[in-house]
């Protein structure tokens, strides 16, 4: 139970007015407050009344639990513990100190406390991250959840039966079943943010900059937290983390999920497929959605008796790291790593104009298994809320060549003729002992130099034991 009576809550107060992208005026006018009051409460001169902090979880979803940091590090004596060790004897710290500390700057207190616990330098360098933790967690799922897919198939239905044009749908059911109203603002309103949902005006918030297929995605994102909320924090709740931030970054792989079951639903996205080839440009066009959207729920479609094609999906920048990357049911297990081959031309679509790139490709393996892929690799730019830092990816999908012969996007590709580009997963884990753009040697290899030659590749090889 928090104390409003003792809550110094100045941090807290200032994170939230700078999500919120207010003035001291602006937010002490909601809270109807007078900004200088205001402004004692984000320096800690007056503590945090009942009555402001109902204002804050009614008008900006402010949840009172945020306050309570000292619960994450002990409080004081958790903090005076810690900085007890030999390597601070010289500082000199004292309680008020702490205090100041903790009540100024929790979450600085809270990072120290984290670092001092696991060991000091080396928690620097955590072995599991959340997002690693949850990609493995949507890789045992394959990435169909089926219930949320049925779930958001049956509002679908619903929303085409009142309206056509879906976001208006989304718009209408989001209006009259939730009373907020959509509303279209330009980046300096939201600065910083794509939307933003305002409990205070009853108004979801959307940034000028997004594109018509991301705007109808933000308002199916905000549908998905409210009406599959429990549905999303049961599967989220289910699965072993470690950490809540991996928790909440699943939650929201989750909501994006369902956003997408409903603007490609199941059962009509199928057949679609089906009938055009998976045509990617008709699809696109068809169910109003971006190629990134498009490739995401190509790597979905897993429900039992209505399969669709194995596609593997990967998000790329033009340092070549990997920021998603879906495995669904493709079994491409070369994606696991932490480089890319160069001659893959996934890396090449930046500079083709937003043209489609298709190659048949060669992936092989340190173990000495080679596979057959058909990709296609796409430049995308991202809705951003800064106009000036657009986002700038490239979509990857992919599927075995021996599936890859129905394909519309890949008519006119020899796949039989016995040609593919021979790739690996990245230098250290790819064989290919004379290609001229290794980085790396390969792990496990020994590197063999003759004084009197020079090789054309920068790293000869011992040749493999045999055995």
């Amino acid at each position: 139970m928090v104390e409003p009576s003792s809550v110094l809550a100045g941090a807290a107060l200032r994170r939230l007015r700078r999500r919120e992208g207010l003035t001291q005026a602006a937010m002490a006018e909601r809270l109807d407050i007078s900004p200088s009051y205001l402004n004692l409460l984000e320096r800690n001169r007056r503590p945090l009344s009942a009555r402001l902090m109902v204002a804050l979880a009614e008008r900006f979803d402010f949840d009172p639990r945020e306050l309570r940091h000292d619960e994450l590090v002990g409080g004081v004596d958790g903090l005076r513990r810690r900085l007890a060790d030999e390597r601070f004897a010289d500082l000199a710290i004292d309680r008020e100190d702490i205090v100041e500390w903790l009540s100024a700057a929790p979450q600085a207190a809270i990072a120290f406390a984290r670092v001092f616990d696991a060991g000091g330098e080396d928690a620097a360098e955590p072995t599991t991250s959340p997002a690693l933790e949850v990609r493995r967690e949507i890789e045992r799922w394959r990435n169909h959840f089926a219930d949320l897919d049925r779930a958001a198939e049956e509002l679908a239905d619903e929303l085409r039966l009142s309206n056509a044009d879906l976001f208006a749908a989304l718009s209408n059911r989001l209006r009259e079943d939730h009373q907020l109203s959509v509303r279209i603002v330009p980046g300096e309103v939201i600065p910083g943010l794509i939307r933003r949902l305002d409990l205070h005006a009853r108004q979801l918030q959307l940034s000028e900059m997004l594109p018509p297929h991301s705007r109808t995605f933000q308002l199916a994102i905000q549908l998905a937290q409210t009406e599959a909320r429990d549905q999303l924090a049961a599967l989220a709740d289910g699965a072993d983390f470690s950490s809540d931030q991996a928790r909440e970054l699943y939650r929201r792989h989750l909501a994006g999920y369902f956003a997408a079951a409903v603007m490609m639903p199941y059962g009509r996205f199928l057949r679609a497929c089906e009938a055009t080839g998976y045509d990617f440009a008709v699809l696109e066009r068809r169910f109003g959605v971006g190629f990134e959207q498009l490739a995401h729920r190509l790597t979905t479609l897993q429900r039992v008796g209505q399969r669709g094609l194995p596609f593997f999906m990967v998000r790329t920048d033009r340092a070549g790291q990997f920021s998603k990357r879906y495995v669904g049911a493709s079994e491409a297990d070369f994606l696991d790593g932490q480089g890319s081959c160069p001659l893959w031309k996934l890396h090449h679509a930046f500079e083709a104009g937003g043209r489609m790139l298709v190659q048949q490709v060669e992936m092989a393996r340190l173990d000495g298994v080679e596979s057959r892929w058909v990709t296609f690799a796409r430049a995308v730019e991202r809705g951003s809320a800064n106009q000036d830092q657009p986002g700038d990816f490239v979509i990857g999908l992919g599927i075995a060549s021996n599936l890859a012969g129905t394909l519309a996007a890949s008519r006119g590709l020899a796949l039989n003729d016995g040609k593919a580009a021979p790739i690996g997963p990245g230098c250290v884990r790819c064989p290919r002992e004379q290609c001229l753009q290794r980085s790396l040697a390969p792990t496990g290899r020994i590197l063999h130099f003759e004084r009197h030659v020079s090789a054309a590749t920068p790293f000869p090889l011992e040749p493999p034991i045999a055995g």
